[in-house]
């Protein structure tokens, strides 16, 4: 929602402004920031913080080109004027009693100024280390169109509870409720939405009906293909999402251990499972990925999903701040780490079991790099065709051997994924 119709008021740009110099710090997640100062300032309502987030993220996407536009002074508060001004269009009228004379006069410089070129990262509004990074996995031209994918906000995607609903009968309720709801492109389980409406206090939330989940994270789970009755491990369980996918997929049968190192949200994810309907997930708090309750469920399951800690550089359409905190030292830490979560996720699997290994970055390093060095460490793992696992359920989606999907040619975000499988016993 841009405010072209309507002007702002002046204390909400003084808002603006104070959350954005707080996220330019980059000490801190921008989403965090943003419900931080709206629970302290709790008059603000709710269009307005939708035109304070919108503002800060999208200065956040476009910095590089901004910062240029600017010049030195790069304030906040300059900062989100250059923004209404050339990123969301503003006439000149609607920073009539906004803005001192002196500033819209600087204004108007800004809407006729003109920029060259610039160098690959300003072009893409990436930092240089991060473009170069991805120039050696992209061509020059296909680098600058997923730049301009990431740099444009996510839908909002919906995944049907199958113990609850089917998805034909969920899009009809959606639709009644004015809600404009189309089956997603790719996911036999998404939904795609039109707009963002709030859906927390919607009654088919309430009965878990549907939870949030971005259409490429979905198709994780039809990776992992559990089915029922079997005992499977979703090693980083994280926010739960694919946790409450792959326990539907099971019929709430079976067991479905999620690991996770983080107590808080192991937490947060009971009163979702009990809104979905599953009785058969088992939440595990683990100390790190060597802990003695991994090992006690060595070579026992039949499926492990691997969603490891990654830069999260494919979430960049709901996460722009991750392109600015994120460090090649921060990114090589991370690989470190993945590697020994696979090595310790692998022991679980049972001889004919399957392994998942998936990210949700763009970058080589984590994905190819990692499972290629696991598998010319494991000879007892081979690879099966990701492309051949999602055809069987009928989904066509062209992406070889491991799973690639991105905003520029998927609309979704930035998932990549590898199906390994252990040998059987006899083999």
């Amino acid at each position: 929602m841009s405010r072209h119709d309507e002007a702002a008021s002046r204390s909400l740009l003084i808002h603006a402004a104070q959350v954005l110099g707080t996220v330019l710090t980059f000490e801190h997640p921008a989403d965090a920031v943003l419900s931080r100062h709206f629970r302290e300032h709790r008059e603000i309502g709710h269009r307005d913080r939708a035109f304070i987030a919108e503002a800060v993220y999208g200065i956040v996407r476009r910095l590089r080109w901004l910062r240029r536009l600017v010049g030195d002074d790069a304030r906040p508060r300059t900062l989100l004027l250059a923004w209404l001004a050339r990123g969301e269009g503003w006439p000149m009228r609607h920073f009539e009693g906004l803005a001192s004379a002196t500033e819209r006069d600087w204004i108007s410089g800004i809407k006729a100024r003109e920029l060259d070129e610039g160098s690959l990262g300003e072009r893409t509004d990436l930092p240089d280390w991060l473009a170069e990074r991805l120039l050696a996995t992209h061509g020059e031209a296909e680098l600058v169109e997923l730049a301009h994918s990431l740099n444009r906000p996510a839908p909002l995607d919906l995944r049907v509870n199958v113990l609850k609903t089917d998805r034909d009968e969920l899009v009809g309720k959606l639709k009644a409720d004015g809600i404009d709801a189309k089956p997603c492109r790719f996911s036999p389980q998404g939904i795609r939405l039109a707009g963002k409406p709030a859906l927390q206090k919607h009654p088919l939330f309430l009965e878990g009906a549907f939870e949030v989940q971005d259409e490429g994270s979905q198709l994780l789970g039809f990776l992992v293909q559990p089915k029922r009755g079997e005992l499977v491990v979703d090693f980083c369980a994280g926010a739960g999402g694919k946790t409450l996918q792959l326990g539907a997929m099971m019929r709430s049968t079976g067991r479905l251990y999620a690991f996770d190192v983080s107590e808080k949200r192991l937490a947060k994810l009971k009163p979702r499972f009990a809104r979905a309907g599953l009785s058969n997930v088992h939440p595990v708090l683990i100390a790190h990925e060597r802990d003695a309750k991994v090992k006690r469920l060595a070579g026992k399951a039949d499926r492990v999903l691997v969603d490891a800690p990654c830069s999260g550089l494919g979430t960049l359409r709901r996460n722009p701040d991750l392109k600015w905190r994120q460090t090649p030292e921060s990114v090589a830490e991370m690989v470190a780490k993945q590697g020994a979560i696979l090595e310790s996720a692998a022991r679980l699997v049972k001889p004919g079991g399957r392994l998942v290994y998936a990210t949700c970055s763009l970058l080589a390093e984590e994905n190819d790099g990692v499972v290629d060095a696991f598998l010319a460490a494991h000879p007892e793992f081979r690879q099966l065709s990701a492309k051949d696992v999602l055809d069987k359920q009928g989904i066509a989606l062209d992406t070889g051997e491991r799973l690639r999907v991105s905003p520029r040619e998927h609309d979704t975000d930035g998932f990549f994924a590898a199906l390994l499988e252990r040998a059987p016993a006899d083999a």
